[in-house]
C-alpha cells in the first residue's frame, strides 16, 4: 500500500458485505458507512499508526462511537510490537482497529467498545515489593547516564560498598552487616561482574564493582 487511497477499496468491499451504504471524504472523514437502524460507522485511514490519526479518531467520536482506525499492516518484528501497543491503545480509547495487507486482505482487529481492563494481581505483587525493596527515592532524577537504580542493583551496591571497606568477606557476613539476605547468591550470580570468588564462600570486589561504585555515586556510609 503505497497510499491512502488504497486502502479505501478493500474497507468499503468489507462494509458493502455488512450491509452498509459506504461514501467516501464525507465531511471531515474519510470513510462513512450507513446502516438502516445503526449508527453511522467512521472509519479514519492513514498509512501508518500516528498521533494525528489517533487525534482525527478521538474527534470522531463526537459524532458516533462506531469509529475506526484503519492502517497498512505493519509488517516485521519491531512492527508487530508496534501494532500490539496501538492494539492496546485503540481499545483504551474505545476506537476499532482495521489493518490492511499487502494483497487487499482486511482484517478487523478489534471492534469499538468501552475499555474495562482486567487487573493484573502478579505484576501490581511485584511493583509494590520493588517499591518496598527500594532505598529512599534512587531514580528523583530520571535515569542516570549509567541507567535506573533497582532494588536488586541497590543490594549489590550495599555489598560491593561493604567489600570495599573492609576487603574480601563471607557471603553470611556481607548478608548481615548490609541487611541484604540474598548477598551471596547475589555475588555468586554475579550480574555486574562486580565480584569474584576468593576461596570457598568467600567473596571479594573486582575493579569493574570499585568503577561500579563510582559510577553510581555510592558508598557504605550512604547505605548504612
Amino acid at each position: 500500500m503505497n497510499r491512502e487511497q488504497d486502502l479505501y477499496p478493500p474497507i468499503k468491499t468489507l462494509l458493502e458485505r455488512q450491509g452498509y451504504t459506504v461514501k467516501g471524504e464525507v465531511g471531515a472523514a474519510d470513510i462513512v458507512a450507513m446502516r438502516d437502524g445503526d449508527e453511522p460507522v467512521i472509519v479514519e485511514l492513514k498509512l501508518r499508526f500516528t498521533l494525528a490519526l489517533f487525534h482525527q479518531a478521538i474527534t470522531r467520536l463526537k459524532i458516533t462511537d462506531q469509529v475506526y482506525i484503519a492502517v497498512s499492516k505493519p509488517t516485521g518484528r519491531a512492527a508487530r510490537r508496534a501494532l500490539k501497543d496501538n492494539l492496546a491503545l485503540c481499545r483504551r480509547l474505545g476506537l476499532g482497529l482495521i489493518t490492511v495487507r499487502t494483497d487487499g486482505t482486511v482484517e478487523v482487529q478489534c471492534d469499538p467498545g468501552p475499555y474495562a481492563p482486567r487487573k493484573n494481581k502478579a505484576r501490581a505483587a511485584r511493583l509494590l515489593r520493588e517499591f518496598d525493596r527500594l532505598d529512599g527515592d534512587p531514580n528523583a532524577g530520571g535515569a542516570t547516564r549509567h541507567g535506573i537504580v533497582t532494588a536488586y542493583r541497590q543490594d549489590a551496591l550495599k555489598c560491593a560498598a561493604f567489600l570495599a571497606e573492609n576487603g574480601p568477606a563471607k557471603g553470611a557476613e556481607v548478608a548481615k552487616s548490609v541487611g541484604v539476605p540474598i548477598a551471596t547468591r547475589l555475588m555468586r550470580e554475579n550480574h555486574y561482574g562486580w565480584f569474584e570468588k576468593v576461596e570457598k564462600g568467600i567473596y571479594g570486589l573486582t575493579s569493574q564493582g570499585a568503577d561500579g561504585l563510582k559510577h553510581w555515586a555510592y558508598s557504605w556510609e550512604q547505605a548504612d
